[in-house]
């Protein structure tokens, strides 16, 4: 009679294209998510919890590689642990849009709602994570190899919890359509609510990556629902995690491009050899001054002009502005300009002035210029904002 350990030593090991493949996701996956997690701002709650989706997805994909592989053998108490986790995953990316896009602080005090299934599956399945060895490995078995033997398990047990169990991808499916749902909404709210009733206040940036979140997602949800219609156990899962692969490498791909260690200013020698501190209080000093004075106003503004005025360098204030703003100099005094022409669109005392005069009066040298930086800190043109303004107070 074969025993319990000769059936378990007889799974087999796989490691493949697929197992290497769905492995570096893993290691990416959770690479990138603790680099998030160690550097985004505390205040930055948006993608804090971009990286806790990123770091959930990159356990689950650790599941599955085990599982694929046939190395769940070894630690057949995981199998199927991950459950509960998969139940956050597109609430996870919910509430990434939602703090992204509203710009609001998620607290567990307001968005409890988010995690309750899986708090609640996971109280259902307590009997299932206390079972004996035997019957992990049986559920092991008759999702990855159903043709093997399985291995003897008591007669006394309870299986009640495979009620809510066995309609579990059902649970998933439902999740990823509710929640794909409300991102959707918030992504058309915020483009054409926001952007036209209050242009400006939203970033073009913010809107595409959370965009193409959604992309991502829907595409996601597509691949698990043609994975659950043609598998009828997790026998498929690999296929979506192959997928997953392929996101967090193009994730990985954005965020190096986006950092600025290929920006000149960081590799600048001028920054490396001025050994200065950049305090907050600092920036409150240029801020203060260039508000206080209306220094943008001026038309014959420079860096060096303003650092004079301050009593300092300019690659000092360069470096100040760059590191606390992550602006450069232009579009630093360049949005106090496009804050100002907004008031004079819309003001009376201006409305003898031509657009172009505005911008002129606000320290832009030409036309084209001001159309430009209006562009890109409003999102639409002087015309198009101020016609936007006069629909929303008739409305």
């Amino acid at each position: 009679m074969e025993t319990s350990q000769y059936i378990i030593d007889h799974i087999p090991i796989r490691h493949n294209l697929v197992s290497y493949f769905i492995f570096l996701g893993v290691f990416i996956g959770i690479l990138i998510s603790f680099v998030i997690l160690i550097r985004a701002s505390y205040k930055n709650t948006a993608f804090k919890i971009f990286g806790w989706s990123l770091l959930l997805q990159s356990i689950i994909a650790g599941d599955v590689f085990l599982c694929y592989t046939g190395l769940m053998k070894y630690v057949p108490h995981l199998n199927d642990s991950t459950e509960p986790l998969v139940l956050l995953l597109a609430p996870s990316i919910y509430v990434f849009v939602y703090s992204l896009l509203e710009k609001e602080t998620v607290t567990l005090k307001k968005h409890w709602i988010h995690i309750l299934p899986s708090i609640l599956y996971f109280f259902t399945q307590l009997q299932f994570y206390i079972q004996p060895k035997a019957v992990k490995i049986n559920a092991y078995l008759g999702a990855y190899f159903p043709d093997m033997k399985t291995v003897a398990v008591p007669n006394d047990l309870d299986y009640s919890y495979l009620m809510i169990k066995d309609e579990f991808r059902w649970l998933i499916l439902l999740s990823f359509t509710v929640y794909i749902l409300l991102s959707s909404r918030l992504i058309v709210k915020n483009v054409y609510t926001k952007k036209t009733k209050n242009a400006g206040n939203i970033s073009v940036n913010k809107y595409n990556f959370s965009r193409n979140t959604i992309i991502g997602l829907l595409a996601f949800f597509i691949l698990v629902f043609l994975v659950f219609l043609n598998f009828e156990d997790d026998n498929g899962d690999h296929y979506i995690f192959i997928f997953h692969t392929c996101l967090v490498t193009i994730t990985a791909f954005v965020l190096l491009s986006e950092s600025r260690f290929f920006s000149s200013l960081w590799i600048a020698d001028k920054y490396e050899t001025s050994k200065i501190n950049t305090d907050t209080n600092t920036i409150k000093e240029i801020k203060a001054y260039v508000e206080n004075e209306k220094y943008y106003l001026n038309k014959s503004i420079s860096l060096k002009d303003l650092a004079t005025l301050l009593g300092s360098n300019p690659n000092y204030i360069s470096q100040i502005i760059n590191t606390s703003t992550n602006l450069n100099f232009n579009d630093f005094i360049n949005q106090y300009r496009i804050a100002e022409s907004k008031k004079r669109l819309l003001d009376q005392k201006y409305s003898h002035l031509t657009i172009e005069a505005i911008g002129n009066s606000v320290g832009f040298t030409s036309k084209a210029t001001f159309y430009n930086a209006f562009k890109k800190h409003v999102a639409v043109s002087p015309k198009e904002y101020i016609k936007l303004q006069k629909t929303k107070t008739q409305n």
